[in-house]
């Protein structure tokens, strides 16, 4: 791995001290410490689940591909695996913010856009990886 690599591998570890906070905020609702609706409890489960996974295969991508030689584009495109670690979260805890919401707000589009996003990153990442094995 070259330093970038080494940089953004870090940095994606980092951000699992951010998902355990978000662990402790999600006990502190269970244990009615910090109040939140049936709707919000959801989201933010669904949200501290996606958040925590997709950093985790983020990373598991980027090691794999550093390892490989995957073209340029694949590369930068198998990126989306850790955008969708941003978007898909962020689509589930900015939704439901506020006093008691009864649906979700505009900002649950961002959970779709997360998908496709992390569809395109795994396309792109598994395409590059058997592209290079068969090279």
């Amino acid at each position: 791995m070259d330093n970038a690599q080494l940089i953004s591998a870090g940095t994606i570890l980092l951000t699992v001290v951010a998902i355990a906070y978000g662990g402790s905020f999600l006990l502190r609702i269970v244990n009615g410490a910090a109040p939140a609706n049936d709707l919000q409890r959801t989201y933010y489960r669904a949200g501290h689940a996606h958040a925590g996974v997709l950093v985790i295969l983020g990373l598991v991508v980027q090691l794999h591909l550093a390892q490989a030689p995957v073209t340029p584009l694949l590369a930068h495109l198998s990126n989306g695996v850790l955008w969708a670690a941003i978007l898909m979260p962020a689509g589930f805890f900015l939704s439901v913010i506020g006093h008691d919401p009864k649906k979700p707000n505009r900002l649950r589009h961002l959970i779709p856009a997360g998908g496709i996003v992390l569809t395109i990153g795994l396309i792109s990442a598994g395409v590059g990886l058997i592209a290079a094995g068969t090279s």
